[in-house]
């Protein structure tokens, strides 16, 4: 199939990749927040009023773990959504000169990608707090140093970057549905 074909059939489809797009959209921007706003926050904010509690420490490590596990939904969702918004880059007819676009695609490349890049790492890779604990032999205070620096390391992640993710978010939907330019 040539590319001249392949872009005629996706046009023909323009409204349903459309959709796919702003549903996935919507679903790696607002899936982790009902998590971070109603579990993460309210734990933190119980753990840090007493920061020796063992047994606060125990559920705050656990809520955490669990987190980045409920992560993987907004995990999926990105690259979806990345492809189909390239997918409707090719076939809409929009260009650079709609200032709408410009504006999103800037947001994009210079928010989103990064943020998820190092959001990515910090729940399924490196940062993986499940993947440290089972890596520290027991006993071993070097090891568990490492898992309390990665918790505190993604707390503040999650402190810097989920009112950036909310407001640009937000405007990123507004440009694509509004188009106000």
């Amino acid at each position: 199939m040539s590319i001249e074909a392949l872009t005629y059939w996706l046009t023909s489809h323009y409204l349903q990749i459309k959709f796919i797009h702003i549903s996935f959209a919507t679903l790696w921007l607002w899936s982790t927040s009902v998590a971070y706003l109603n579990y993460l926050v309210p734990v933190f904010r119980v753990w840090q009023a007493n920061p020796n509690d063992v047994d606060l420490i125990q559920k705050r490590n656990w809520v955490m773990e669990r987190f980045d596990e409920g992560v993987i939904l907004e995990h999926i969702a990105f690259p979806v959504l990345l492809i189909s918004g390239l997918t409707l880059l090719l076939i809409s007819g929009w260009g650079p000169q709609s200032y709408w676009l410009a504006m999103k695609l800037t947001i994009v490349v210079l928010v989103f990608l990064p943020i998820e890049v190092f959001d990515y790492w910090l729940s399924h890779f490196g940062g993986n707090k499940a993947k440290i604990r089972r890596s520290i032999p027991d006993g071993d205070s070097l090891m568990s140093t490492r898992y309390e620096r990665a918790i505190h390391y993604h707390w503040w992640f999650l402190i810097v970057t989920t009112p950036i993710i909310s407001i640009a978010g937000v405007t990123v939907l507004y440009l694509a549905i509004a188009k106000p330019m």
